[in-house]
């Protein structure tokens, strides 16, 4: 089956990160974009940016404080210039077609944004299965309880067993618990569905991690002690 004709495809595949340098040289020439020879692919940027080089139509070579073999091919065809920026250029295709997502200024930056568009395992659009660890022993028990009864419509949110399974889910409703959006939908505010769950005798545990997941449009969330952690929200299963 081609990618194309995947409907449940979503966003980029096969994102990659290419290190270029922005090489200006003759005067009123364009600037020149080339990645660094293989034989310097190992030069931090530090080492690179701000440095005269000779390039060919297909990589470059930084010329400062490297020792050049004489063989290298690229030196029968070379101009000179200096490397003005190095930009770590973000690509992938979208739905079998080359597209060129974007441009950071270092390798960090450019891997936060592939891991921002990657679709990882366990992590997938609106639907989130995440470790029954961020819920305390307590909120577990209470989200059970709601999962075994008619979830009260005033909460925005159903709870329910999966079958076979541990784990519980929770269909979040009126996302996202923003204050526009709830105003428009239930004519409360965010911070008053809050203190509602508060009453109702929720844990805090709980109340966090579904109000930070209707936050990001999350429709439904799954907690299972075998799913993966979610970096940035607290563990509690050592309470």
């Amino acid at each position: 089956m081609s990618p194309n004709s995947n409907p449940f495809l979503r966003g980029y595949q096969n994102l990659r990160i290419e290190r270029t340098l922005c090489i200006t040289y003759e005067d009123d020439c364009p600037p020149a974009w080339r990645p660094l020879h293989p034989s310097q692919a190992h030069l931090p940027d530090e080492q690179v940016a701000l440095f005269p080089c000779i390039f060919n139509n297909d990589f470059a070579l930084i010329t400062e404080g490297q020792d050049i073999p004489e063989n290298l091919e690229v030196l029968q065809y070379q101009s000179e210039g200096v490397v003005r920026t190095v930009v770590h250029a973000i690509s992938g295709e979208d739905f079998g077609q080359p597209a060129h997502v974007g441009d950071t200024y270092s390798e960090e930056a450019a891997r936060e944004v592939v891991r921002r568009l990657s679709f990882e395992t366990g992590f997938y659009s609106r639907c989130w299965e995440i470790s029954s660890a961020h819920l305390t022993p307590e909120a577990g028990r209470f989200l059970a309880e709601l999962a075994d009864i008619a979830t009260p419509s005033a909460f925005l949110f159903v709870a329910f067993r999966i079958p076979y399974s541990p784990a519980i889910g929770v269909k979040l409703i009126a996302t996202p618990w923003t204050d526009a959006n709830l105003q428009h939908v239930e004519g409360i505010f965010a911070e008053q569905l809050r203190q509602e769950h508060r009453a109702k005798g929720m844990p805090e545990s709980l109340v966090e991690a579904l109000h930070l997941a209707a936050l990001a449009d999350v429709r439904m969330l799954v907690f299972d002690a075998d799913a993966p952690v979610l970096d940035g929200l607290p563990l509690h299963d050592d309470e």
